[in-house]
């Protein structure tokens, strides 16, 4: 598969965002915090979508709060399929997730690279069992 992260990957649905904080389950890998959503609706082009966020309290300026994105959206589109979508294909489920960033200070790629590989397999172990 390729390593895209197409605008049919994004969470954008005001609904489905707000469904996902309420009936969703949680768990923390720092400096991230993943708030997910089992869904077994297929009406969805993508078997997950994923929506990024970074406090604007901890981070006040937007270029700030945009590089962090970028990061993660980085370190997200090269992980996903070899961790995340081969198991959701398996499970055949629809997956809505939240990663938030709750860290204080601006981190580096490779760190970043190693939590995200971490908070990854620990989603796929959370929607296994």
């Amino acid at each position: 598969m390729k390593k895209t992260f197409k605008k049919e990957e994004r969470l954008c649905s005001k609904r489905k965002i707000d469904s996902l904080f309420h009936r969703g389950s949680s768990f923390i890998v720092y400096p991230f915090r993943v708030v997910y959503l089992i869904a077994s609706e297929s009406e969805a082009l993508t078997p997950v979508e994923v929506i990024l966020s970074v406090s604007k309290r901890r981070f006040k300026k937007a270029h700030d709060r945009n590089r962090i994105k970028r990061l993660i959206r980085e370190v997200y589109r090269v992980q996903k399929n070899e961790i995340l979508y081969e198991e959701v294909n398996k499970l055949s489920v629809h997956l809505d997730i939240a990663i938030q960033y709750v860290g204080k200070e601006e981190l580096d790629y490779e760190f970043l690279f190693v939590k995200m590989n971490k908070a990854l397999k620990q989603l796929v172990h959370e929607i296994s069992s």
